[in-house]
């Protein structure tokens, strides 16, 4: 049976991260029983690929292998700014998402598309730097850490416009990518993103110096999915 490499998308808009969260452990768990149901049976069942797309109200998240002592804040803090913090199952440290960020989380069989877990990051970073480069912004891979990052020959100027991290099982991803767009980059301060203290966070918005189209962004981001992943 041919691998099946359709995308099925869904825009969530903005959520509540602990629902978004729960639906994708839904999509998730699904595509695992079917690739466990077809192994038993010694079948080979088409599996699914989902792509969703959100904004999530004010979030900090921070993955399996992150330290507290990336965390600025307690909970007091957190009521006063209106924020919420969750411990997940991705990998990474500690990072925010908020509106005027678009949060992508590509919930696929990887083995339909032939890509090793590294293959897959660097296919993720591939799609933004693709978007990044239709706005005259010049993305790249930083030696060492995931995301997509500017200036990065530059240790005095580097920083982060989009972090990654993921949860892989059996070859089923789930978490992903989050592109500051018109983020509220303040709320940056109140970490240490991803772990990594001399390194600065930003923005479209800010890279441009004015407010950016959300909805034509996230379009640019879909088309350029399909191209890196489905061509």
């Amino acid at each position: 049976m041919p691998k099946n490499k359709k995308i099925i998308f869904e825009d969530l808009a903005l959520i509540d991260y602990k629902k978004s969260w729960e639906y994708q452990e839904k999509i998730f768990d699904k595509i695992i029983n079917q690739k466990l149901e077809n192994r038993e049976n010694n079948q080979d069942k088409a599996t699914e690929n989902h792509l969703l797309f959100c904004q999530h109200p004010h979030v900090y998240t921070m993955g399996k292998s992150g330290s507290t002592n990336n965390l600025l804040f307690d909970d007091n803090f957190l009521k006063k700014i209106n924020a919420r913090f969750y411990k997940i199952n991705r990998g990474g440290d500690v990072t925010y998402h908020g509106e005027g960020q678009l949060v992508g989380y590509p919930i696929i069989d990887l083995e339909n598309f032939d890509f090793t877990i590294k293959n897959y990051i660097r296919n993720l970073e591939e799609v933004i730097i693709l978007t990044l480069a239709e706005y005259k912004i010049k993305g790249s891979r930083l030696e060492n850490s995931t995301g997509v990052w500017l200036d990065v020959g530059n240790p005095f100027k580097v920083r982060k416009i989009c972090a990654i991290g993921v949860r892989a099982s059996r070859y089923v991803s789930m978490h992903g990518f989050a592109l500051n767009i018109n983020t509220n980059l303040d709320y940056f301060n109140h970490i240490i993103p991803c772990g990594i203290g001399n390194k600065g966070v930003t923005s479209m918005k800010n890279e441009i110096g004015k407010e950016i189209n959300f909805k034509e962004v996230q379009d640019k981001v879909y088309k350029n999915f399909l191209k890196v992943f489905c061509l």
